[in-house]
């Protein structure tokens, strides 16, 4: 074999040893995208807000436009130019009118309930807990016509919705303030002669013919604040033993 000949296999094998080598660091650094994982999550995180705010906005549409044409006469498409989308775009986030109607009213129990929940426990007795619970359902509409009007009027106008989904809602809130109202008649905060369910229908029934009355009327801004404070006076009056 000539020596040009061994010259030329030499080479051959060193650049197959050079091939075979695992990349260094630098290099397989370099070749990673741009942050790595931390990029993956910031790209989840922000889709996901995009998810979050475009189902904001068509609920907030939707409530305009069940406010202005009531339940039945209300379509999709007329909700999905309300919100700026195309009319399939509704039905990635809600499979039906009637969805859409209820995740309004979920909403706001789900808040109601959350602030029970994580909020009433740090009133100091009962009767606290109960004059927050007004000011939180009362204020959790101010300056809301429209979506109060959805809740107390438009809500009613789907028997279906109310029976198989309203429901357990409507059950679970008078749950929680009738159990305010039995802590209360174990300490001795409230009068043992009433039934605490009784008087838990009793309350949200006025806090709903409020809510009603304003929505219809001049819904003047203000107007439902100072109807808690009296409320909660004349109710606290009334269950003191």
């Amino acid at each position: 074999m000539s020596e040009s000949s061994l010259s030329l296999r030499r080479r051959r094998a060193s650049r197959g040893r050079e091939d075979a080598r695992p990349p260094r660091e630098g290099a397989a650094a370099r070749e990673q995208p741009a942050d790595g994982p931390r990029a993956t999550s910031r790209q989840t995180g922000d889709k996901r807000r995009r998810v979050g705010d475009k189902r904001d906005r068509i609920l907030k549409a939707a409530v305009k436009v069940f406010a202005r044409s009531g339940f039945h006469a209300t379509r999709v498409s007329e909700v999905a130019k309300a919100a700026g989308v195309a009319d399939g775009t509704i039905y990635l986030y809600f499979e039906s009118k009637e969805e859409l109607l209820f995740s309004l009213f979920e909403d706001r129990v789900s808040k109601l309930l959350a602030f029970m929940r994580d909020e009433l426990p740090k009133k100091p007795d009962a009767p606290a807990r109960l004059r927050a619970i007004i000011d939180m359902q009362l204020g959790l509409l101010e300056g809301e016509r429209d979506l109060a009007e959805v809740i107390t009027v438009i809500l009613r106008q789907s028997t279906r919705l109310m029976k198989e989904f309203a429901a357990p809602h409507f059950n679970a809130y008078l749950d929680a303030i009738a159990k305010i109202i039995a802590d209360g008649q174990a300490t001795g905060a409230f009068r043992q002669d009433v039934s605490p369910h009784l008087a838990a229908r009793a309350i949200f029934g006025a806090l709903d013919g409020i809510t009603l009355t304003w929505a219809l009327g001049r819904a003047e801004q203000g107007a439902l604040g100072r109807a808690a404070g009296q409320l909660a006076d004349v109710l606290l009056r009334g269950l003191a033993p």
